[in-house]
């Protein structure tokens, strides 16, 4: 069975960081791409950054310049370096990856989530 685990969430103030990871645990072959969603109180989830295997990054017109996306592909862990952060980047972040791994004797690719980690940012 294969799993994304984030740590690193928390209560911060505003202009504060928070380092965000979440390691992939399993009988893993390979991992595409892996990212960080966010979903605030009442609004839909929304992509924060994403990471190719090969290091190329993506990111949100509303954390470009303040937040950077990495991977240690060896540890199979995916970082989010949040700066400057603002009130409205309140909200449950979630991890995503695709997963290649072992399941039932066969070989599957698959989406996956982390079950969330809280960011509350206060004035």
């Amino acid at each position: 069975q294969v799993q994304l685990v984030e740590s690193g969430g928390g209560l911060v103030q505003a202009g504060g960081s928070l380092r965000l990871s979440c390691a992939a645990s399993g009988t893993i072959f390979s991992i595409n791409d892996m990212g960080w969603y966010r979903q605030a109180p009442g609004k839909q989830r929304e992509l924060v950054a994403t990471v190719t295997s090969g290091g190329s990054t993506k990111y949100s017109d509303s954390v470009k310049g303040r937040f950077t996306i990495s991977r240690d592909n060896a540890k199979k862990t995916v970082f989010l370096q949040m700066n400057s952060l603002k009130p409205e980047d309140t909200a449950v972040y979630y991890c995503n990856a695709d997963l290649r791994y072992a399941s039932g004797g066969t070989v599957t690719t698959a989406e996956h989530w982390g079950q969330g980690t809280q960011v509350t940012v206060s004035l």
